[in-house]
């Protein structure tokens, strides 16, 4: 990434850089040195945004040392905003009653089969920016999750949804983009396909009505693709994120 930056010809000051911390990097010290790994990595001094990856749940104090050591890089300039992902609205709670910074993001999967509207709510109530992973959807792919029987929906194929690009002219991609615009989110959608990526983009000369917002929103399963964040993750800690 560090690499396509540089090379690009973009101006550093129109990219916008926002990683992670793995868990296994969790605690105050070990924070700073993974933003330390992180900008090598990179080849920047400062990161736009920096967020904790996963809650850490069942190590949570690890997870409050951690944010603590976000607030010092913020502190310090060497990030220009912090925040979480995946945080459920109580552990947003033990994470503000102990710490001193709002998160300016909690990223969380959300798209319109899974749309999370209580952690959205809590992030409303504390200003912080509702960023969506999976925007489009693309956790239902992910193997070991879906539907009971193991069938993996598409939310791409939903009869509602193309109905609605249909009668845009756009795909159902840009539609469900769109949908987060509209609704006031972050949305991060994930594509190695240029063509794709450029659509990504074409999404700000139409305007979905509030019927379709509210059909969009009405497909909510309240089935989770991805690992729920309230279950400890024991072997999330042991995968080591390497060195510069």
């Amino acid at each position: 990434m560090g690499e396509g930056i540089r090379t690009s010809g973009v101006d550093r000051d129109e990219v916008f850089i926002e990683t992670k911390v793995w868990v296994s990097d969790y605690g105050f010290e070990s924070t700073l040195h993974a933003f330390e790994k992180a900008s090598a990595k990179l080849g920047v001094p400062t990161l736009d945004l920096l967020i904790l990856h996963q809650p850490g749940t069942g190590r949570f104090a690890e997870t409050i040392e951690a944010y603590r050591g976000l607030e010092k890089l913020l502190a310090d300039g060497k990030v220009r905003a912090i925040g979480v992902s995946n945080f459920m609205r109580s552990q947003l709670e033990e994470l503000l009653a102990a710490t001193e910074v709002v998160p300016a993001v909690n990223q969380i999967e959300l798209h319109p089969y899974f749309t999370q509207p209580d952690v959205q709510a809590a992030n409303a109530e504390h200003g912080i920016l509702t960023q969506a992973w999976s925007p489009i959807g693309g956790i239902t792919f992910y193997p070991g999750f879906g539907d009971d029987d193991g069938e993996r929906r598409s939310v791409m194929d939903d009869p509602s949804i193309k109905a609605i690009a249909d009668a845009h002219g756009k795909s159902a991609a840009q539609v469900m983009i769109r949908w987060h615009i509209q609704e006031g989110r972050s949305a991060i959608p994930k594509s190695t396909n240029p063509k794709r990526i450029a659509q990504n983009f074409d999404v700000f000369d139409f305007q979905l009505t509030d019927d379709e917002l509210a059909k969009l929103d009405g497909l909510d399963t309240g089935v989770r693709g991805g690992p729920d964040p309230l279950e400890s993750q024991a072997a999330y800690f042991e995968r080591e994120i390497p060195e510069a």
